[in-house]
């Protein structure tokens, strides 16, 4: 499939065309306003106030220690999150609670054997330098520190993976060659689970973190959790039951930690798993025997392809209820629909070419967040899948604040690329278009080959290490099979 990119696309007024034909449902502000702006707008949060609607996403960096701990390369995307003059950091590392939820061997989690809080401590000083470094005070940030564990996507060793999965997924098992009589971790299982939930936020708490973040996204276990209809169990099958291990790890840390902010991020709606086409190198949604779906969350059983937000509100109603507000907008999963998770103009080398434009994948990120804010406006709202527009982005952003849509523009492949996007927007309003995230999909082809995670295209660092060469010649591998443009 052809189409053009925003670096190709010369005017506000022809970008506003594309999203017509692409997005109808998306617009644009002409004039976003710089700092005086929406994205300029103060905004409270967990008791405080902060200048900015910028947000830096998560990461899974593949760039740590074996034994849980931040490397130069971690501290160092630490210290730019710092400089970014982004006021929300929404988790800034994907923090596994134990040693086999990790989703790569690099990943930094929760050791019992290891000087945790030291550890952690190391990543907000670094962070609080980079704020230094660039003139602003450090204690104006709110960070976070994202809690997770991957579950059927877990990875620890190098020897490969070892899913702990909590239903059976026909498609996935087809996919990733699991047996059809593969183990389903027990109920005792996701206990302890829950216990290092709570033992990780009070760590992050002792460490001086705001908040922590209770992942439920991207098909990681807790998100898997959320549609495991067909498990058995206290964990499974009605939705009360589906909820009750997110609602346990919730109210475990407020019991134990009562003054630790609390957000979740969840993949409000999912999409059936696809996989490369041979022929085109595009993505094609997997066979699926005919009848009920019952597999994702967020989806019509008996057409999966769209929509169904109901449960998604119930869980949503339930974080309320918890006097949890702030939430993280994702949906799908960049393992199996990563074309919808993280559109891209290139694919990651276990991926393939888009099947739709990528701008329908913004489309339904966007159309998810606004849902999500309109049925609960007392919710502080992230926003995800902004990268692409890369240009345009502010523009887009600026009018989905501005009209209450989302409360913060989430930013995370373009905060490897291009850390210091928002102090330049909120400086000048004007972006460098050298530095802005293309897109390439090279920070997921490094860890999807035993690579750290960086912009080998775009940030020097990065672009100077041997792997860069072979990261660009397996980007060119996979452009080949294909027609995208």
């Amino acid at each position: 499939m052809k189409y053009t990119p925003p670096g190709r696309i010369k005017s506000v007024e022809e970008f506003r065309e594309t999203l017509g034909r692409h997005a109808g449902t998306i617009d644009c502000l002409e004039d976003h306003g710089g700092r005086h702006g929406p994205l300029g707008r103060s905004i409270r949060i967990l008791g405080r106030t902060v200048s900015n609607r910028f947000c830096v996403q998560p990461m899974e960096g593949w760039d740590g220690q074996p034994d849980g701990s931040p490397s130069a390369h971690t501290i160092r995307r630490w210290a730019r999150f710092g400089e970014s003059g982004a006021e929300l950091i929404w988790g800034g590392e994907a923090y596994a609670v134990q040693a086999d939820g990790r989703a790569n061997p690099n990943q930094l989690f929760m050791n019992p054997d290891g000087d945790n809080r030291a550890w952690l401590g190391t990543l907000l000083d670094a962070l609080r330098q980079g704020a230094v470094k660039m003139g602003d005070d450090p204690d104006t940030r709110i960070i976070g520190l994202q809690l997770t564990h991957s579950g059927r996507f877990s990875r620890p060793t190098k020897e490969g993976p070892r899913p702990l999965i909590v239903h059976p997924h026909p498609q996935l098992a087809h996919k990733y060659g699991l047996d059809h009589d593969h183990p389903l971790i027990t109920d005792d299982e996701l206990r302890v689970i829950r216990d290092r939930f709570i033992e990780a936020a009070q760590l992050a708490h002792e460490a001086g973190f705001d908040f922590v973040d209770i992942k439920c996204a991207h098909g990681y276990l807790l998100h898997e959790l959320l549609a495991a209809r067909t498990r058995e169990g206290d964990y499974g099958g009605s939705l009360d039951n589906r909820l009750r291990l997110i609602r346990e790890i919730i109210e475990g840390i407020k019991q134990t930690c009562p003054k630790l902010g609390i957000g979740v991020r969840v993949s409000l709606t999912d999409r059936p798993p696809f996989e490369r086409d041979p022929d085109s190198g595009e993505g094609v949604q997997m066979k699926r025997d005919a009848g009920p779906w019952p597999w994702g969350f967020g989806v019509a059983e008996r057409n999966p392809d769209k929509a169904d937000l109901f449960e998604p509100f119930a869980f949503l109603a339930m974080l309320q209820m918890l006097g949890v507000r702030l939430v993280n907008i994702s949906v799908g999963s960049p393992y199996y629909c990563p074309h919808v998770q993280r559109p891209a103009t290139y694919p990651p080398s276990d991926g393939y070419l888009p099947p739709v434009h990528p701008l329908d994948g913004v489309r339904r990120h966007i159309e998810a967040t606004r849902a999500c804010k309109e049925r609960y406006p007392d919710l502080v709202v992230v926003g995800s899948g902004y990268s692409w527009l890369q240009e345009y982005l502010p523009h887009v952003a600026a009018m989905e604040i501005d009209d209450n849509h989302v409360d913060f523009i989430g930013l995370g492949r373009m905060m490897l690329s291009y850390p210091h996007l928002p102090r330049h927007f909120l400086d000048d309003g004007v972006l460098d278009g050298k530095q802005l995230c293309r897109t390439f999909s090279d920070c997921t082809t490094g860890p999807r080959n035993g690579m750290i995670s960086g912009c080998y295209p775009l940030d020097p660092y990065y672009s100077k290490m041997p792997q860069a060469v072979t990261i660009s010649g397996l980007r060119r591998e996979v452009m080949k099979g294909g027609r995208g443009s």
